[in-house]
């Protein structure tokens, strides 16, 4: 279920995360319906298509990616989105965490 046809699924949800939003690697998998994936959905992102917002995606706790790929410009993405990053690295997903296509991007 997690070969080439699983990261075209990611890139096509990922294509769906608004403008000041986020969503965490493990909650993409979920929403694929393989919820143990989350680490695979990483390697999605290492090979992300341009055009994708792949600074949306963050860890389980809200924190910033620490691939030399994303590093301080997935921050500065972020913030130039509106989405406050915190001491850390944190990101409030209460606050800014996406729950999927179903809340659209009125929330």
């Amino acid at each position: 279920m997690c070969g080439k046809g699983f990261f075209q699924r990611v890139y096509a949800l990922l294509s769906q995360v608004p403008v000041g939003r986020v969503v965490t690697y493990g909650q993409i998998a979920a929403m694929l319906g393989d919820p143990r994936q989350a680490r695979v959905v990483g390697w999605a992102m290492e090979s992300c298509p341009d055009g994708l917002p792949w600074h949306r995606v963050v860890n389980s706790r809200g924190g910033l990616s620490t691939s030399p790929r994303y590093g301080n410009l997935q921050q500065r993405l972020l913030e130039d989105e509106g989405v406050f990053v915190g001491l850390g690295g944190r990101i409030d997903l209460k606050a800014y965490g996406w729950r999927g296509p179903q809340e659209g991007v009125s929330s």
